[in-house]
C-alpha cells in the first residue's frame, strides 16, 4: 500500500476529525482571501480619494491577519496531531519511518489545503463583495462593488497555505521524532493534577483586581495619575494580569474547594461537575487568563475605533465649521472665487464677509488656548455682535454676552473648556498700536474660523480667535485696519473636493493667505476612520475565531479524554437530562468568568479614559453597551455550541 493510499484511508476512517481540521483550514482561507482581495479590488480603489493611505493601511492590517491565521491553523493542527499520536505510534510499530509519516502528513495537508483553497476562495470572493459594500457604506460613498477574484489575492493565499503545509509537516516530524513510542500509545491517558488552593492567594487575586479597578476608575485627573503615573500604570498592569491569573489559578480552585465542604455538596449533580473542574484548573489557567485579557483588548479596540468613527462625522464639522472660508483678497479674485462657487453645482446657503482685528499676543498664548503650537502666532479679535450674528446664522447656539474688557477665547479642541469665575479670571494682553488688557471669562471649545487646510495636507494650523465686547471692539477699530474673511456655506459640502482644489489654487497664489475647506478634511478623516473601523472590526472578528479555536479545541480535547468517565456515569444511571445539566454547569464555570472580567476591565477603561473625554457627543455610551451586548451574544453562541459538541462527543460510544 502506497503512502497516498494510506492517506486516503486515513481520511475515510477519521472523517469527523478531518472535517474539523478542514473547517479550520477553510475559515483561514476565507479570512486571508477576503482581506487580500479588498486591497486589489479596482471598484474600491477607484472610489477612494486617498488610495495610497488605503493600501498602506491594508498592508499593515494584512500582516496582522497573516499572523492570526498562522496561529489559528497551527493551533488547530496541534490538536489534530495530538489526537493522532496513537495512530502514529502504530505506524512506527509497523515499520514506517519518521520521514514517511512526515511525507504522509504533507500529502494530507496538501489535499485538505487544496479543498480549502477552492471552497475558501469561492466563499471569500462573495464575502469580499459584501465587505467592500460595507466599507463603502461606512465611508458614505454610493459606489457599486462588483464580484471579483483578483489573481494577486489568489496567489498570495495559495502561497500562504503552501507555506503552512511545509510548517505543519516540519512540526509533525519533530513531534514524532521527539516522543517515545510508549508515550504515543498513552498520550491520551495522562491526567492533570488538582492545584492546591490557598485562601490567602485567592483573596490576593481579588485585592489585585480591586486595586486595578480603583486606580482606573479614579480618572486621569486624580492625584494617582497626576503625581504617580508610572507607579499607577505598573499597579494597574500587575493588578489586571496578575489578578486575573491568580483568580483562575487560586480563587476558582478555592471556590470549588469551598463548595466541596458544604453539607449539601452531594445533593443534586454538584459533585459531578465540580470534581472534573478541579482537575482541569491547572491546564485551563493560562487559557482562561489569555481569553480574559484577549476579550478586554478586543472590546477596547472595537469600542475605541467605533467611537472614533462616530465622533469624526461631527468632529470634522466642529473643526471646520465653514464649508469654505478664506482671507479676503483683491476684489477681482474675490469675484472670480464667488462666481466659481456659484457655478459649481453646490448651491450657496449664505455668504458672509466677516471683519476681524489682527493683534499680537503679549501674554503667553497657552493661557487662553491649549496647545498653542496648533495656532497661528497672531490673534484675531471679533466683536460680540458679529460673533453672535454669525453663530445665529449657523444655528450653533453658542452666543456670548460680554461687558467692558471681558473676552472669550475660542479654543476648539480643548480637553478642558472652562467658564472662569470672578476672582480666577486672568488678564490676557494683546498689542495693536498699543497694549490692551482683556479679562478672560471663558475658554470655549468652539471655532468661528476652522483649521487652515490644504487639499493634499488636510489640516495645517488654526487661527486664534478672541471675542471681545462691542464697546472694546469699536474703540480699537478706530485706529486699526480691519482684516476681512469670506465665509461660505454650500450644499453637499462633503463632495466639494474638486471645487476646493480650484478655490485653493486661487487663494494660495497669495503667500500666507488663510484658506479653509470642509471637503479637504472630510474625505481624508472619514476614509481613514472608516478604514480603521473596518480593519479593526475585521481583525476583531479574526481574533474571536482565534479565541474560539482555543476554547473549541480545548473543550473538544477534554470531552474526548472524558468519554470513559461519562460512559461510567451512564452505566450507574445518570440520564441524558442530568448529563446535559452537568456539562452546562461545568462549561459555564469555564466560560462565564473570562466574559465578566473582560467586560469589567474594558468598561472601566472605556468609561474613564474615552467616554468621559467625549461627553458632549451623543449616544456614545449606548453604542458601547451595544458592542458589549453583541460580544456577549457571540460569546453565548460559543458556549451553547461548545456544550452541544461536548455532549455529542462524550455520548459517541454507547
Amino acid at each position: 500500500m502506497s503512502l497516498l493510499d494510506l492517506t486516503k484511508r486515513n481520511v475515510q476512517r477519521n472523517f469527523r476529525l478531518y472535517t474539523i481540521y478542514l473547517f479550520s483550514m477553510i475559515i483561514g482561507v476565507i479570512i486571508q482571501f477576503t482581506f487580500s482581495s479588498l486591497m486589489y479590488n479596482e471598484d474600491i480603489l477607484d472610489s477612494l480619494q486617498n488610495r495610497t493611505n488605503f493600501r498602506n493601511g491594508v498592508i499593515i492590517a494584512s500582516v496582522v491577519v497573516f499572523m492570526f491565521i498562522i496561529f489559528f491553523i497551527l493551533y488547530a493542527d496541534t490538536f489534530f496531531m495530538r489526537q493522532r499520536k496513537k495512530e502514529f505510534g502504530m505506524y512506527l510499530l509497523f515499520g514506517l519511518s519518521e520521514r514517511q509519516i512526515t511525507l504522509m502528513v504533507f500529502y494530507e495537508t496538501l489535499f485538505i489545503g487544496a479543498i480549502s483553497l477552492i471552497v475558501g476562495i469561492l466563499l471569500g470572493g462573495l464575502l469580499s463583495k459584501l465587505f467592500g459594500m460595507l466599507l463603502m457604506n461606512l465611508m458614505e460613498y454610493d459606489h457599486v462593488i462588483s464580484l471579483s477574484f483578483p489573481i494577486q489575492a489568489i496567489g498570495s493565499t495559495a502561497a500562504l497555505f503552501f507555506l503552512l503545509a511545509v510548517i505543519i509537516s516540519a512540526q509533525s516530524y519533530f513531534m514524532v521524532r521527539r516522543v517515545q513510542l510508549i508515550e504515543l500509545f498513552h498520550a491520551k491517558e495522562k491526567m492533570e493534577k488538582p492545584v492546591r488552593s490557598s485562601q490567602l492567594l485567592a483573596l490576593l487575586s481579588i485585592l489585585l483586581l480591586g486595586v486595578a479597578f480603583f486606580l482606573i476608575g479614579s480618572g486621569k485627573g486624580s492625584v494617582y495619575w497626576q503625581d504617580y503615573s508610572l507607579a499607577s500604570l505598573i499597579s494597574v498592569t500587575v493588578g489586571i494580569i496578575g489578578g486575573t491569573f491568580l483568580f483562575f489559578r487560586q480563587f476558582a480552585g478555592w471556590i470549588l474547594q469551598f463548595m466541596s465542604r458544604r453539607r449539601n455538596y452531594h445533593e443534586g449533580n454538584t459533585v459531578l461537575w465540580t470534581s472534573s473542574l478541579r482537575f482541569q484548573i491547572r491546564g485551563n489557567t493560562l487559557n482562561l487568563t489569555f481569553i480574559t485579557l484577549f476579550s478586554t483588548l478586543i472590546i477596547l479596540l472595537v469600542c475605541f475605533v467605533s467611537i472614533n468613527y462616530k465622533v469624526q462625522f461631527e468632529a470634522v464639522g466642529r473643526n471646520l465649521p465653514n464649508d469654505i472660508a478664506f482671507q479676503s483678497l483683491d476684489s477681482k479674485t474675490n469675484g472670480t472665487i464667488d462666481n466659481l462657487i456659484k457655478t459649481s453645482g453646490h448651491a450657496t446657503r449664505y455668504h458672509r464677509s466677516q471683519e476681524f482685528l489682527e493683534a499680537v499676543p503679549v501674554t503667553d498664548m497657552a493661557l487662553a488656548f491649549e496647545n498653542p503650537e496648533y495656532y497661528l502666532p497672531h490673534v484675531l479679535l471679533v466683536s460680540e455682535h458679529d460673533y453672535n450674528s454669525l453663530i445665529t446664522l449657523r444655528g450653533d447656539g453658542q452666543t456670548v454676552d460680554l461687558q467692558n474688557n471681558e473676552a472669550v477665547s475660542l479654543a476648539q479642541g480643548s480637553d478642558f473648556p472652562l467658564a472662569l469665575k470672578p476672582g480666577n479670571q486672568p488678564i490676557f494682553q494683546v498689542k495693536l498700536e498699543t497694549v490692551h488688557d482683556f479679562t478672560l471669562v471663558e475658554k470655549k471649545d468652539f471655532a468661528l474660523l476652522g483649521w487652515a487646510t490644504d487639499p493634499v495636507q488636510s489640516m495645517i494650523i488654526k487661527p486664534a480667535v478672541l471675542i471681545i465686547s462691542d464697546e472694546a471692539y469699536s474703540s480699537l477699530r478706530k485706529d486699526t485696519a480691519v482684516r476681512m474673511y469670506e465665509i461660505y456655506q454650500i450644499d453637499d459640502a462633503k463632495n466639494a473636493g474638486a471645487l476646493s482644489k480650484e478655490v485653493h489654487g486661487l487663494v494660495s497664489a497669495v503667500s500666507g493667505a488663510y484658506y479653509s475647506s470642509f471637503a479637504d478634511v472630510y474625505a481624508i478623516q472619514i476614509e481613514s476612520s472608516s478604514l480603521l473601523l473596518f480593519a479593526s472590526s475585521f481583525l476583531a472578528l479574526i481574533a474571536l475565531f482565534a479565541m474560539a479555536s482555543v476554547i473549541y479545541f480545548k473543550q473538544l480535547r477534554e470531552a474526548t479524554d472524558e468519554q470513559q468517565q461519562y460512559a461510567i456515569l451512564r452505566k450507574i444511571g445518570v440520564d441524558h437530562v442530568q448529563m446535559k445539566s452537568v456539562i452546562r454547569k461545568q462549561l459555564l464555570f469555564v466560560f462565564a468568568p473570562p466574559l465578566v472580567l473582560g467586560i469589567l476591565n474594558s468598561w472601566f477603561i472605556i468609561k474613564t479614559y474615552i467616554l468621559d473625554s467625549v461627553q458632549d457627543f451623543p449616544n456614545l455610551t449606548s453604542m458601547v453597551w451595544a458592542i458589549m451586548l453583541l460580544y456577549f451574544l457571540i460569546y453565548l453562541l460559543f458556549y451553547v455550541s461548545s456544550t452541544n459538541l461536548y455532549y455529542k462527543i462524550v455520548n459517541q460510544h454507547r
